[in-house]
């Protein structure tokens, strides 16, 4: 299982159309991906689920990965996070 840490730096926070493509990335693998905020969790590949963790500028979510792939989907998500929020 692989494990990244991220702090939401855009202003709008994880807002909708940014999300949409995160979802898609996230889909492209087979590992399971949950997004943790606080005492908050779920699955990175739904998008209603993200946006209702409303996760704003300034709060850091973690971000487990588990299953085949996780090395290869964790460097794709944290550069995605990285260059959109």
């Amino acid at each position: 299982m692989k494990e990244i840490q991220f702090t939401v730096t855009d202003p709008l926070g994880i807002h909708a159309r940014p999300a949409g493509i995160l979802v898609k990335e996230a889909k492209k693998y087979a590992s399971k991906i949950t997004v943790f905020k606080g005492e908050k969790s779920c699955d990175m590949k739904k998008l209603l689920a993200l946006m209702g963790m409303a996760i704003k500028q300034g709060e850091t979510i973690t971000v487990q990965f588990d299953g085949a792939d996780e090395a290869d989907c964790a460097a794709a998500v944290e550069k995605f996070l990285t260059e959109n929020f």
